[in-house]
């Protein structure tokens, strides 16, 4: 169907950097200009796009999923491509100024969160095991392989609770939030990889068998080689643009969760997670171009749901805007608290 076609429009944040890096100059800022500036105008200018049949959609697209899952794969080498020549470029001289430089560092960090992380999740969800190993090669390049072990066996278990570090608290800043959960999933995944090896009957401490220790080894030696080939400035460059990869990423948790908390019952435990425990969106564009993530309370509720199948669940809570206007809001604390808090408050309120 043609409709399945606008997945396409996801490639259009890695091809926005393509043309930047090439052109040079002022226009390495074109990724963010359109990520950040066009989008969230384009998606406060549109509505919503309304939600076919329930279950038709999805059960037609799951006939279909070789076309889905090839634009997940085909983000690998591309996303690796464009790695290569943005460092190639740098080293070429085509950001002569530290303002353009600048502006390249963004546009590859914006590719880095929406491919290497999103991407990656997606496919880390999958269970053949090379879909796995393509999700670790999407991380690895952005430097962020321990999100593999904490996501699927910390996250996806402690969200909504004080016990995930990668959902926001109501009334935190981003700027407290964002320090807390990098190294609170930092510390989860060593702790959880640790619990699997005593599980296991295994030596902690062995690079054999420790995920945790092959991943650290693995970012070190990429690290190594990148500043081998292109210098101090290509691997500071490469290091950059993991921050703001990072910190996309963890703006995308912060929005996510903020102040949606399960309750506790009276053993300790806390109630299965509900659609009620994610902020959704369902506007249409920040829904491509991170592959339906945007429909977060249905991949919470069924993890395993492909994103072409995820569904827009009625329950619930819905953000005023789409996920990159609210990123945006979310780096202003007064603004987004004047916004939120009172969305939040009414959805606990009605949970």
């Amino acid at each position: 169907m043609l409709r399945d076609l606008r997945y396409l429009m996801a490639y259009t944040v890695p091809a926005t950097a393509f043309a930047g890096f090439y052109l040079g100059g002022g226009w390495a800022w074109l990724t963010l200009g359109y990520a950040f500036g066009l989008i969230p105008l384009l998606e406060l200018a549109f509505r919503p796009a309304a939600e076919p049949v329930p279950g038709v959609a999805a059960a037609t697209e799951a006939k279909r999923h070789p076309f889905f899952d090839g634009l997940l794969y085909l983000n690998v080498p591309l996303l690796l491509l464009l790695l290569g020549y943005y460092l190639l470029r740098l080293r070429a001289g085509a950001f002569a100024s530290p303002l353009s430089t600048t502006g390249a560092v963004f546009s590859m960090g914006i590719c880095l969160g929406a491919i290497g992380i999103n991407v990656a999740h997606e496919l880390g969800h999958r269970t053949r095991p090379w879909e796995q190993r393509l999700a670790q090669v999407l991380l690895l390049s952005s430097c962020y392989l321990h999100f593999f072990i904490e996501h699927n066996r910390g996250h996806h278990r402690h969200v909504a609770t004080p016990l995930d570090p990668a959902t926001s608290r109501m009334h935190e800043p981003f700027w407290a939030f964002f320090p807390r959960a990098m190294r609170g999933e930092f510390r989860s995944a060593w702790h959880l990889e640790a619990e699997r090896l005593h599980r296991a009957e295994l030596p902690v401490n062995s690079l054999r068998h420790n995920q945790m220790w092959q991943f650290q080894a693995a970012q070190g030696l990429l690290l190594l080689a990148i500043g081998l080939g292109f210098g101090l400035s290509g691997m500071l460059a490469w290091l950059g643009a993991v921050v703001i990869g990072m910190l996309l990423f963890q703006l995308v948790n912060y929005v996510e969760h903020y102040g949606l908390l399960r309750r506790q019952t009276a053993s300790g435990s806390y109630e299965r997670v509900q659609t009620h425990h994610s902020w959704n969106s369902e506007h249409p564009l920040g829904r491509i171009l991170l592959y339906e993530l945007t429909r977060h309370s249905d991949h919470h509720y069924q993890p395993a749901r492909k994103y072409q199948t995820l569904r827009h669940l009625e329950p619930s809570p819905q953000m005023p805007a789409g996920y990159p206007a609210m990123m945006l809001l979310a780096l202003l604390p007064p603004a987004w608290f004047r916004v939120m808090d009172p969305r939040a408050e009414a959805a606990l309120t009605l949970a």
